[in-house]
């Protein structure tokens, strides 16, 4: 490992210590606030994660007939990342998502939700909306969602950035292509299935009268489901899912665009401090060629706060130039096209107060097309608003094992 690199690990691991520091140092002084001063009692102190539990919610009431629930949301993700590749460097601080909305629950039944998104950087400040969208539940097996909305093919793009504990999603999935475009889907839960199926336009933009209007840009279908297996495999969560999505893009296109087909599937696991998730996809009837790709993700506490977390990926394509590298870290470093992708990152997430803020710190080595490039990261995740729901990461943590803390 180069000199480059031993700093790049001890910075990490510098900023590491640094955040338990202050964050110990945050919980304590929460603790004697909390703590009448005169006469000592055995009460125990919610940690901040409990106590921000619900930051951003402005009202509940559900025995109000007309609003049950309004929110107000948004999410600020900062990165820095240094890339040593074989030909080329590169480092630099991103804003990569900046985001502000409102969610409401109204009539028992309807739920509205509008978030606005910037730029790289927040520039502009205003770029759009990620998702505006009116769902009608029904009932629990039958919702339906019209609008702009995210596009949920393969489990690592249907876990939302809220709760990614690495960097950036594959490689493969990213090569898809997929963003938030309007369209009309339906979900719901049928005894130990959930599934999610719909219609989506290729392309969007900026000008939402445009986006919602014109729409000739050809489109995609998805059909998703995931089955609980319960403990069937002696674990304490299990998940099997599987998503298949069609795509007939044209030239007015500019999301999901790449590939015309494309399946996967994922098994989600999780027991006790551990977590596993597994998933194969592939891309199918692309200009590039066909691509297949795995997945594979793990991860444990040591503590209720400090997380361990592993990815190995591997991709193939039956074109010379069918792989495209990550266009934040490994391209501007150097990394061209291939037909072999591996990649391998090891990284400790800090959670200060569950998801909702989180520090994390990543090593990656990537290789493709004969070059290869290490890159270092350490980001800020921070939130507010509602949860969302599903299999593993989507709000939830595991209990710690290895260090008792308090």
């Amino acid at each position: 490992m180069s000199l480059l690199h031993l700093r790049i690990l001890s910075l990490t691991t510098i900023l590491l210590i640094i955040t338990i520091a202050c964050e110990s140092a945050a919980e304590e002084i929460l603790s004697l606030a909390a703590t009448p001063s005169i006469q000592a009692t055995a009460t125990s102190t919610p940690s901040i994660g409990e106590q921000l539990e619900n930051l951003g919610r402005l009202y509940k009431n559900d025995h109000n007939n007309i609003v049950q629930e309004l929110w107000i949301l948004g999410r600020y993700h900062g990165q820095y990342h240094w890339s040593e590749g074989s030909i080329a460097e590169d480092d630099s601080y991103e804003t990569r998502r900046f985001r502000l909305g409102t969610q409401a629950r109204l009539f028992k039944k309807m739920t509205i939700h509008a978030q606005m998104v910037s730029g790289s950087n927040i520039d502009p400040f205003y770029n759009g909306f990620t998702e505006l969208w009116t769902q009608w539940a029904f009932s629990p097996e039958f919702a339906l969602t019209i609008g702009q909305q995210k596009h949920r093919f393969t489990h690592d793009r249907n876990v939302s950035s809220r709760y990614l504990n690495y960097l950036e999603r594959s490689m493969l999935t990213n090569m898809f292509k997929i963003d938030y475009t309007p369209a009309v889907t339906l979900q719901g839960k049928i005894k130990d299935i959930n599934y999610y199926t719909g219609f989506f336009s290729n392309a969007t933009g900026t000008d939402m009268t445009e986006a919602f209007t014109d729409l000739d840009s050809g489109y995609s279908f998805l059909g998703a489901v995931y089955h609980e297996l319960g403990q069937s495999l002696k674990t304490d969560t299990a998940f099997l899912h599987a998503s298949y999505l069609h795509s007939d893009a044209n030239q007015n296109a500019t999301n999901m665009n790449v590939f015309e087909n494309g399946l996967s599937s994922a098994l989600i696991l999780t027991k006790g401090s551990t977590s596993l998730v597994s998933e194969i996809t592939a891309g199918i009837d692309s200009i590039y060629g066909n691509a297949v790709g795995i997945n594979i993700q793990p991860g444990i506490f040591l503590t209720n706060k400090i997380q361990l977390v592993g990815r190995y990926q591997l991709a193939n394509s039956n074109n010379a130039t069918g792989l495209q590298p990550q266009r934040r870290y490994e391209q501007p470093a150097g990394l061209p096209t291939g037909d072999l992708y591996q990649a391998t990152y090891f990284g400790v997430d800090y959670y200060i107060a569950k998801h909702r803020l989180k520090f994390m710190n990543g090593i990656e080595y990537s290789s493709l097309g004969g070059q290869d490039v290490w890159t270092a990261s350490t980001m800020i995740r921070m939130y507010f608003g509602p949860h969302s729901g599903g299999s593993f990461p989507m709000n939830q943590m595991l209990p710690g094992e290895f260090f008792i803390t308090d």
